[in-house]
């Protein structure tokens, strides 16, 4: 840790404090500095752990605070107050792992939890040589585990719905927000301003209380994560389940200095749809599901898949009920759209049936030889179907 004291040392100066939150908040600092955030952003993330862990028995504070008494709690080290900082905690956790063997044997599929992706990364050069306390408590190692996790998955930030994250101070999960790519660098405050951090927003972060209000037991601390990402994935998290959780991101770091990032889906490989989903309730589609992914990703990035496209595709869907089912995705003018409904048309029509679009999406088939074979059948503007690409979601991306 000699080094990482050099680096507060040389930028912020040793105060009379203890000197791990002394470096989580000169980091927080720094962001103020850099992107205008403030310590009201700070405090927000706080009272939103706090206000979480009412709701998480496991939780080792379960008292909701307001957001005045998070500002008013006694001060530890500018910006940072009491409420801000994890506790000292005693606690245990545990993983059971398993082959899909054993799971399947046991009759365990519908429970087990796949680990898509895990990876660590460990103090770089740039911990050290770029005199910003921000990379000394392991922004650079964040942003490097958790892009290597989300290539390994096939995977992108925009498909997470919940995260746990190491808060152990208020400002590391602020400049975590970028690092794990939650959102764009600079506008951590944003997030928490638009509440894109808790239920109802983009993503929920730290659903059990995180860190600082469910208690930081150190070498516990990240196999606790791990069971709450798998209460929630199974939707066994009672008061505090978020709607929908289907890919849950787990991000953990230890200063001197490593950072491990992971990425958790429910589901069994052979028995999960397309993207991890399983079919919408009561509907006899399993293609329902790629829709909505398509449907999220018009909406996000419309305006550029218009600028590539200029046209839309009439997707013909055959159920195994033998009726015939109609999505439009209209991306001829800005925003775009994803329509489904009957007697819709479009520039070039894709019919397949449903568990032959499956196959196309996760990769079990090609585009080419499911159309030589006559599981794809193609009409309309059939230029405009090597454009599809930029329409399907990942992963098993369609390439026509």
């Amino acid at each position: 840790m000699d080094r990482h004291v050099d680096v507060l040392a040389n930028t912020h100066g040793i105060a009379a404090a203890p000197i791990t939150p002394q470096m989580f908040a000169s980091a927080g600092k720094e962001h103020m500095q850099k992107y205008g955030t403030t310590a009201e952003h700070m405090a927000k993330i706080a009272w939103k752990n706090h206000k979480h862990s009412v709701n998480n028995p496991n939780s080792q504070f379960r008292k909701e605070y307001s957001l005045d008494e998070i500002r008013s709690s006694r001060m530890v080290h500018e910006p940072l107050t009491m409420l801000q900082c994890c506790p000292t905690s005693d606690g245990s956790a545990c993983a059971i792992l398993c082959s899909e063997e054993f799971a399947k044997k046991h009759g365990l599929t519908d429970k087990a939890v796949e680990i898509l992706a895990i990876e660590m990364a460990t103090d770089l050069p740039s911990t050290f040589s770029e005199r910003s306390c921000m990379k000394m408590v392991g922004y650079d190692m964040t942003r490097m585990a958790s892009d290597k996790a989300y290539k390994k998955a096939g995977l992108c930030p925009r498909d997470v719905q919940v995260v746990e994250l190491h808060d152990c101070f208020s400002a590391n999960e602020l400049i975590s927000y970028e690092a794990l790519g939650l959102c764009q660098e600079g506008r951590a405050g944003e997030m928490v301003d638009h509440g894109n951090n808790t239920y109802g927003g983009k993503y929920v972060v730290n659903p059990s209380g995180g860190l600082i209000s469910k208690g930081h037991p150190l070498g516990a601390t990240g196999l606790a994560q791990c069971a709450e990402l798998c209460w929630q994935l199974r939707g066994e998290a009672g008061k505090r389940q978020v709607p929908g959780a289907k890919v849950g991101l787990q991000h953990n770091i230890g200063l001197g200095g490593a950072v491990v990032v992971a990425l958790y889906r429910l589901g069994y490989p052979s028995t999960r749809s397309a993207v991890g989903m399983a079919p919408a309730g009561g509907s006899s589609l399993q293609c329902d599901p790629v829709f909505d992914l398509i449907a999220e990703k018009v909406k996000e990035e419309g305006a550029s898949m218009v600028k590539k496209i200029k046209g839309s595709f009439l997707f013909k869907i055959k159920g195994s009920d033998g009726k015939v089912y109609e999505w439009l995705v209209d991306l001829k003018s800005p925003p775009g759209s994803v329509t489904k409904g009957t007697g819709l048309k479009g520039n070039c029509t894709i019919a397949m049936t449903d568990s032959n679009f499956m196959d196309l999406v996760t990769g079990k088939i090609g585009a080419q030889k499911a159309f030589f074979e006559g599981k794809l059948k193609i009409s309309g503007n059939t230029a405009l179907a090597l454009k599809l690409q930029t329409v399907m979601p990942k992963p098993g991306q369609a390439k026509l």
